[in-house]
């Protein structure tokens, strides 16, 4: 009586959804053996693909009947037993040196004869082509996608695999917050950890409910799926879908990773007003500030130089009062500032120079313009060199993805253009609010933002001889500098028919 093995297999490939479960397939074939008196011996089972060699149960089962252990064969189909010319070809040997002398199949007719074995080799070469045919197919359905910017594999974190159009669209569940965590990783405050803990806190989380993986949270920071952009096979494709991010924001986001996304130090609320806000004028160290209690109960707070210098000997021994500097402060805020009235006329004037501005940035925008279709044009004639045979896959992937990346780069300039094409009017706003922000402080004594702002506006805050003195930008010389009886005037600039040269020389300032 021949000996028989039972082989059953099943894979997740698409083109095998359709087949029987290794379970169906057992209890199929253990009928079939009952019903025709087979001898089964052994029984093998297989979760593989058969589209390539090296199914290490299905070698072994063969070794087996080499052996001779076996000489029969039970199977629900002969492509459970091949998908490629390789292991179809061994199974035909074996027939034909008689170690195998019997193929079983509740679908297929087999015996050994010449027919028989023709017939086993056309099943197999079916199964080949049926393989090699699907495969085409996918891969041109692949191509398509391509050609329409959708990623032809699983939507990152933030996105979802919309099943019925076949595209990817934001999540609502996790775009929002997955873009905060881009947007908070950009900053260059937290490592990798810190951001797995804050995705961890927002819910953003792996299937096991467990904080995502280092190396997948790695992937995501890299990946340029998020600013509109995605890679199949190391080419960078244009996707279509919504960016959660710009190209700047990534670039920062890289950035942020060669430096491992050192944190800085958290600093701590000052106990004093202006403690860290001015250096010594005589040694250059620090200004610090001591807090002294009278046995009455009055707090009182001093400045005065720290006195670490072993190089130089500091002659600044005396102490300012809090209150002293304060007034200095207040004094200098109120010289740099705009009055309300200044500033209602400046903004009236600055929205007539918005309007003849934007007359004129039409040519500004042709000439981005007019540089994309260069890169176009470049990335075209780079196609072309690696059809003939000008380059090799890597070194052309490696310059179209250069060229794909300035081209993003130059969008985004033009839409950052077309946006804020008059930057330096919005500088000069800026500059504005800013100023007159500086009278309001005085006015409510916000230390706080009276300290803020000085630091911002000046450079080179120094005390010396009980004097608090400011090297200030440009911008604001122009108020400090003011005569006293001009701060009544309306500047002669503002007046209808007057040019912006007064004021526009120090918008280029700003600007620079």
């Amino acid at each position: 009586m021949l000996k028989y093995f039972i082989y059953c297999r099943k894979s997740s490939e698409e083109e095998e959804r359709q087949i029987l479960s290794i379970e169906a397939q057992l209890q199929e074939l253990r009928d079939y053996a009952r019903q025709n008196n087979l001898f089964v011996i052994k029984e093998y089972t297989e979760s593989r693909t058969a589209k390539e060699p090296g199914r290490p149960i299905f070698n072994q089962m063969l070794s087996e009947m080499e052996k001779g252990n076996a000489s029969g064969i039970l199977a629900w189909n002969p492509d459970r037993l091949a998908r490629n010319s390789i292991d179809g070809g061994r199974i035909i040997y074996l027939v034909d040196t008689e170690k195998i002398k019997a193929l079983k199949f509740p679908t297929f007719w087999f015996d050994t004869t010449p027919q028989g074995k023709f017939m086993l080799s056309v099943a197999f070469g079916q199964a080949k082509y049926y393989t090699d045919n699907l495969r085409e197919n996918i891969l041109r359905g692949i191509r398509q996608k391509l050609r329409r910017g959708e990623l032809p594999a699983k939507a990152p974190l933030g996105y979802f695999n919309e099943p019925r159009l076949r595209t990817i669209e934001p999540d609502k569940a996790t775009f929002n917050k997955m873009k905060n965590i881009l947007e908070l990783f950009a900053k260059g405050n937290h490592t990798i950890t810190g951001i797995q803990k804050e995705m961890f806190s927002l819910g953003l989380a792996s299937k096991t409910g467990k904080p995502i993986h280092l190396s997948s949270i790695g992937s995501m920071l890299t990946n340029p799926f998020y600013y509109g952009y995605f890679k199949y096979r190391d080419e960078l494709v244009k996707g279509s879908h919504k960016p959660m991010i710009s190209k700047k924001l990534f670039d920062q986001i890289q950035a942020s990773l060669d430096s491992n996304g050192k944190p800085r130090k958290v600093k701590k609320p000052q106990a004093f007003d202006f403690l860290n806000f001015a250096l010594c004028g005589e040694c250059g160290y620090s200004i610090t500030a001591e807090k002294h209690v009278k046995k009455s109960g009055l707090r009182f707070v001093y400045y005065r130089c720290t006195h670490k210098s072993k190089v130089k000997i500091c002659g600044q021994r005396g102490f300012l009062r809090e209150e002293e500097l304060a007034e200095q402060v207040i004094n200098i805020c109120q010289k740099v500032s705009i009055p309300d009235e200044w500033r209602d006329k400046f903004l009236g004037k600055v929205a007539e120079w918005e309007q003849e501005q934007n007359d004129s940035s039409g040519t500004f925008a042709q000439n981005i313009k007019e540089k994309m279709g260069g890169v176009d044009i470049k990335i075209e004639r780079l196609s072309e060199g690696y059809l003939e045979g000008a380059f090799e896959l890597p070194e052309y992937h490696e310059k179209k993805n250069q060229l794909v990346e300035q081209r993003k780069d130059l969008e985004e300039k033009l839409e950052c253009f077309e946006q804020k094409g008059n930057h330096w009017l919005e500088l000069l706003k800026n500059w504005i609010l800013e100023a007159n922000q500086a009278g309001n402080l005085a006015k409510t004594k916000n230390f706080p933002g009276m300290r803020n702002f000085l630091k911002t506006v000046g450079s080179n805050r120094i005390l010396i001889g009980g004097k608090l003195k400011i090297s200030f930008k440009k911008e604001y010389d122009l108020l400090r500098n003011l005569p006293e009886e001009a701060r009544g005037e309306t500047p002669e600039w503002t007046r209808s028919g007057s040019n912006r040269r007064p004021l526009a020389c120090h918008a280029s300032a700003l600007a620079s």
